[in-house]
């Protein structure tokens, strides 16, 4: 995807062309099955799903790691939160001068690392491979910063964000109710997004619930939503770089531009209609202010992991003009 006039691309996609791992496009992908390369920067595999929605906003890659091993210790300038798609294994982190803390995960963790510190992911099996997901924003801190060695090599402590503490992976028991009835949940590890505590929601669809999750002092946060079978999602729009997963359930969603109408279909502009089958391990990235609405068809409740810009303490003024 160009950026600009001409064939030059922008910092970051000449990073992620550098990386020499393959590249996915297009809407959607499967994160399950979606074709790896080896990585060396990484240690492992991997491969970038540049999602049309995604617009340079967000960043988001696949990776693996092997039975037994691990990936290379890194820290960044850029938020991050990984979701584990499949396997188990734990994750070390420091600052320098710090103890190391080492937290372990399991298919359907959610985490978010603290911002620069030192970070390596292990592979707890000898048998089967680890598969992640990463959402992250290193776009907008390449292209703003043009410098790969600062961004990931910066000694920068942020004291603010982590501090050392002991209990930092330890799932909180934040959870606070928003006026309008959504409730946020403030921790940086869940343990399985498929056992997590939810809330009734009904604003976003009948008999559905919703939490919303505060992660690392993050301005990137996400949040699960299910929705019962035989209903669908209220259709609604907004900022590009988001990312929605699906967790279970199936049936499908379609997304469109918001010049069309909240009515499409009726208004015989169907043909212009983005049609998404889902089911579990579909990620897709609606384009900025497209409409997007999902419809569960299967015999049980539909749930998703989203990934968004915009939470409840740190939302950046771009989104609240949005």
């Amino acid at each position: 995807m160009e950026t600009s006039t001409g064939n030059s691309l922008s910092p970051f996609e000449q990073w992620m062309k550098q990386q020499g791992i393959p590249v996915a496009t297009g809407h959607a992908v499967d994160v399950r099955t979606l074709a790896l390369g080896p990585w060396p920067r990484l240690g492992g595999k991997g491969a970038f799903a540049d999602l049309i929605g995604l617009e340079g906003v967000t960043s988001m890659f696949v990776a693996e790691i092997p039975p037994g091993g691990s990936l290379q210790p890194e820290r960044h300038l850029y938020e991050e939160i990984i979701y584990i798609v499949e396997g188990s294994g734990a994750t070390v982190v420091w600052v320098e001068g710090g103890s190391k803390r080492t937290f372990e995960w399991q298919k359907g963790s959610l985490f978010a690392l603290p911002l620069n510190s030192w970070h390596q992911l292990f592979n707890g099996s000898g048998n089967e491979p680890v598969r992640l997901m990463s959402l992250n924003t290193a776009p907008m801190i390449l292209d703003l910063l043009r410098d790969e060695h600062f961004v990931f090599q910066n000694p920068h402590h942020f004291r603010d964000r982590y501090s050392d503490e002991p209990d930092y992976f330890v799932p909180s028991q934040k959870r606070f109710e928003g006026a309008s009835g959504d409730w946020s949940w403030e921790t940086n590890f869940v343990s399985s997004v498929y056992n997590a505590n939810l809330f009734p929601f009904e604003r976003k669809v009948p008999g559905g619930d919703y939490v919303a999750l505060e992660m690392a002092d993050n301005a990137l946060v996400a949040h699960i939503t299910t929705f019962p079978v035989g209903r669908y999602h209220k259709a609604h729009y907004h900022f590009g770089g988001a990312v929605i997963l699906i967790l279970s359930g199936k049936g499908y969603s379609l997304m469109w531009p918001k010049d069309l109408g909240p009515r499409p279909f009726s208004e015989g502009k169907g043909d212009r209609v983005v049609r998404i089958p889902f089911y579990d391990g579909v990620a897709f990235s609606p384009p900025d202010g497209w409409f997007h609405q999902h419809f569960n068809t299967g015999r049980e409740p539909a749930r998703q992991l989203a990934f968004r810009y915009g939470g409840r303490h740190f939302e950046p003024r771009w989104i609240l003009q949005n």
